[in-house]
């Protein structure tokens, strides 16, 4: 499980990206026609399609596809399996994407989606049927060079063999080699990238340890907290307890765990693989209540569920130094200005878990090229690009005397709004 809350407010977060975006945009005085363009979606997929379950009856399913703009590159971005999808949380997410391959400079746009499903309500037989119908649905609203949909909450690098599978199954058998990059996030052997799963916690401790860089400050011996622990807040506890950090509390839906003298990641990993992916019942930790996270005195926070956890009813008790956003939207604007009045620093969404897309992008140009990476070479690039957005946005940010999420948000427009004036507006 990704969240320990479960009722995500959906319209709250598509709010949040709308003030981000407006407050940016107010600060370089993007221009209005731009501005327009940006600020709504190029296009919005609902379908609506039948698959016969297990024990012979037939459920209809709602998938969603919101692509918001594709100024710089074809749109990109995750599904998610989840009760909470919906178009409003597709739009916001899109635009976030949007923003964020923009930052770090991919040829890329913004997109997003999912089907509106528990996925622990059915069985793999019948998510693979569900997943194929869905990219059946989708048909030519998605391929290589036109949306890239990629891995998100609930969704894995099977179910993105199941769709490049499915997808390229429907062209002709001339071409079909030629579409199996339809979907980032695969499995190694179907053409995935050393280095995808692992590729988005990197990218949070890459940040994290820029931001240390630059205060001057030593990762050794600091804590940290995480919510979620599935891919993102594992691989970011792992790479981070490598810098000799110490993890002392993590979350997710089944429970919260604390234990000040360090929680090991690969053995919490271990457990909740054999406890239908809940962290619940480890044996070396202690429960805590859940409302009591995000006041655990720490170094460190990493929220990696979902977007609205942190908002203006607990915000004040954050004592960390910086929270670093594995998740989108995690924060809520109002909390935002609380937590930073308070000088904890927050490294944003759009540049802190940026590595996913980067590593995305990199699958996606090896299977044009018919290449294969080593691990190590992936890892360097993800690096390599992050790194230089972050010393962007904290020049940028310095530049007009702001925080990071706008700093990042300025970035972002900047290359976009360069792009629309010299290209022009068909026709």
């Amino acid at each position: 499980m990704e969240t320990i809350n479960t009722e995500m407010k959906k319209e709250g977060m598509y709010d949040n990206v709308l003030r981000q975006y407006n407050q940016a945009a107010d600060i370089i005085d993007l221009h209005s026609g731009i501005r327009k363009i940006l600020v709504n979606t190029n296009n919005e997929i609902v379908v609506h399609f039948p698959v016969k379950l297990d024990d012979g009856t037939i459920e209809v399913f709602t998938g969603y596809r919101v692509q918001h703009n594709n100024a710089l590159g074809p749109y990109k971005g995750g599904l998610r399996y989840h009760s909470t999808v919906d178009i409003d949380a597709a739009r916001a997410l899109a635009m976030w994407m949007t923003w964020k391959t923009s930052l770090v400079g991919l040829p890329y746009g913004g997109g997003k989606g999912g089907i509106q499903i528990n996925p622990n309500n059915y069985s793999i037989a019948e998510l693979e049927r569900i997943t194929r119908r869905f990219t059946y649905a989708l048909g030519d609203n998605i391929g290589p060079d036109l949306d890239i949909p990629a891995p998100d909450v609930n969704t894995n690098s099977t179910i993105m063999a199941w769709i490049a599978d499915t997808y390229s199954s429907i062209k002709s058998p001339s071409v079909r080699q030629k579409n199996l990059h339809v979907v980032t996030g695969k499995p190694v052997g179907s053409g995935g990238l050393e280095g995808r799963d692992r590729a988005t916690g990197f990218g949070v401790v890459t940040s994290i340890k820029k931001w240390a860089k630059n205060a001057g400050k030593d990762l050794n011996g600091m804590t940290f907290t995480v919510q979620g622990f599935g891919n993102v807040g594992y691989w970011a506890s792992h790479f981070l307890v490598q810098e000799g950090a110490k993890l002392i509390a993590v979350q997710d839906a089944s429970a919260t765990l604390v234990n000040t003298q360090g929680i090991n990641p690969e053995e919490l990993l271990d457990h909740s693989k054999g406890n239908s992916g809940n962290i619940q019942g480890f044996s070396d930790g202690t429960e805590l209540d859940s409302e009591l996270f995000f006041g655990i005195e720490c170094d460190i926070i990493i929220p990696a569920a979902l977007g609205n956890q942190i908002t203006s009813s607990n915000c004040h008790e954050i004592k960390a130094k910086v929270i670093a956003e594995g998740a989108n939207g995690p924060i809520n604007v109002d909390a935002e200005r609380a937590i930073l009045e308070k000088g904890i620093e927050i490294i944003p969404d759009i540049l802190c878990n940026s590595g996913g897309v980067i590593g995305s992008y990199y699958e996606w140009l090896q299977n044009k090229r018919s290449e294969n990476w080593k691990l190590e070479t992936v890892l360097d690039m993800i690096e390599d690009k992050l790194g230089i957005a972050f010393d962007k946005v904290a020049e940028v940010s310095k530049q007009y005397g702001v925080s990071w999420r706008v700093g990042a948000y300025i970035v972002a427009l900047q290359r976009l709004e360069l792009t629309y004036k010299e290209r022009g507006v068909f026709p």
